[in-house]
This record gives C-alpha cells, structure tokens and sequence, in this order.
C-alpha cells in the first residue's frame, strides 16, 4: 500500500512538473482551506498528509496552472491593496502594478476634502475599492460596460462594506458629473501581441484595445475634459511602451502637467494630466 502522500512532496511533485514554487504553495493551502495561512504555515505542517481527495483536487489544480488559468480564478481570492477581492474569470486578475496607480489617485486627492473619484473599467472593483478603503469620505463611482464584472464588483464591495457607486457604461458616456480625478486600468494590448495566448483566460475584451492597443486610451482621453473641473487629473495605466504615446495623447487634448509614473519594476507605467486651472499653465512635471 503507498504511503500517503505529504505537503512536502506535494510541492516537489509539482515543482518538478514546472509549477512555480509560490503558485503551488498558495494552490495547496487552497486545497488544505488555510488560504489565509502563510507559507511558513507549510514548513511547520511538511510532514501533514494529504488525502486521496484533496491529492486529486491539487493535481487538477496544478495541471489548470500549468494550462495557463491564473491562480486567482483557480483560488477565487487575490489580495489587492490589502484589500481581498473575489475574482473570477469574468473580470482581469488584478495586477500589483496597477497599486501605482491607486497611490497616485490617493497622492492627487489627499488635500481635498470628501474627493469625488472616477474609476473606469472597474474590472473586479480592485482601485475603486482600495481607494474607498483608505478614503472613506470619498465619494467613488467605478464604471464597467460589463454587467458581469458589475456583478463582481458590487459582491466585493458588499462584502467589504465599501459604499462605492456602480454605473454601467461604456466609459463616459452614460457617467453624469465632475470629478476631481479620473483614473482607468484599460485594455492596453495590441490585437496582435505575441503574449495573448498566455492570457487566454482572461476576458479579451479587458486586455486588448485595437491594432495599436491605443483604441480605448483615445476615447478615454477624448471623453475625459468633459468630466474634469480646472484642476481635476485624469490618471492612465498602460503599456511598458506606451508613455510617450499617451502623454502625446494627453498633450493634445489639452492637458498640463503630462508625466508618467514608474511602477515595481521601474517601468513607467501610468501617466496623467491635469486640466489647467489658471496656476498651473506652462508648468511641468518630470
């Protein structure tokens, strides 16, 4: 009779089969119902055994890995901000780059009082929500074109008791109001990018955006002005290699203070403007 298989080879086992050590770790404490152990929590418990159902449920896990499927859709769980957000295929798997982006948003608001903030393509909630987290006397509208991710983002505020604003549109357009910053994570990849089969699980019409993957970027840009009093900051992630094209963008609609922000990997990865308010024209931001 086989001996019962431990944590220990569990790991191993999947480690060999080319599963990064961190996403089998974070799969089998799924498996084991501990998501919100650490992986110290592993070493302590290398010896544990599995049983026969939950070998099987981590095998097929780790196999959808392999297949691509983000750990997130695999756990149903990712932490975003500090914030854990329920994520699924019908939304994009939050990345921790786009936390460059909520840092922005709470450095332009942070001396306004009761700020009025905008977040486009809402996805799972992931910046409405973390900026409502650390901002409560904000007043957040996170918008989706797509009822299902809606569906998601309104759980996860729920859940979180964060009293964010839902609309559906397909950015602006059916958005009534001014706000004292716009910030959007939209699609940003070109139709033909070599690395959209390994985003294959993922909802397309979240990742790619024309052939140049400037196509929702433009419409945001062009939209935004009419949501924005003097003053007000439209805030964009986008491509590794996009920033000069989007501060192009935000230059020609009129925008003053265009620079870009870098994120972990010191790539620049957002970049905002602001509308001239009078004080700031003919001013820059490096």
């Amino acid at each position: 009779m086989n001996s019962p298989l431990t944590l220990q080879h569990a790991l191993r086992q999947a480690h060999q089969q080319g599963l990064a050590r961190i996403d089998a770790q974070m799969l089998l404490l799924h498996v084991l119902g501990q998501p919100g152990a650490s992986r110290a929590w592993l070493l302590t418990h290398d010896q544990d055994p599995l049983s026969h159902d939950q070998q099987a449920q981590f095998a097929q896990l780790c196999a959808q890995r392999l297949d691509g499927v983000p750990v997130a859709y695999l756990t149903g769980c990712k932490e975003f901000f500090g914030l854990p957000l329920q994520v699924d295929a019908r939304v994009l798997d939050p990345r921790p780059d786009t936390e460059t982006l909520v840092e922005w948003v709470l450095d332009v608001v942070e001396k306004i009082v009761s700020p009025r903030v905008a977040d486009l393509g809402t996805g799972s909630g992931a910046i409405a929500l973390a900026v409502q987290s650390q901002r409560p006397d904000a007043a957040v509208t996170a918008v989706d074109f797509s009822p299902q991710a809606l569906d998601v983002a309104r759980a996860n505020a729920q859940r979180l008791q964060l009293p964010v604003q839902f609309v559906a549109s397909s950015w602006l357009e059916q958005v009534e109001g001014v706000f004292d910053v716009i910030a959007s994570n939209p699609p940003y990849i070109r139709e033909d990018d070599p690395h959209m089969p390994a985003l294959r699980h993922e909802p397309r019409h979240a990742l790619t955006s024309g052939a140049d993957g400037l196509q929702d970027l433009r419409a945001i840009v062009a939209q935004a002005p009419a949501h924005l009093p003097p003053g007000g900051w439209l805030l964009l992630e986008h491509g590794w290699d996009q920033a000069g094209d989007v501060q192009a963008l935000l230059r020609s609609a009129g925008f003053v203070q265009v620079h870009s922000r870098q994120d972990l990997a010191g790539v620049d990865r957002c970049t905002g403007g602001q509308i001239p308010d009078g004080a700031n024209v003919g001013e820059t931001v490096k």
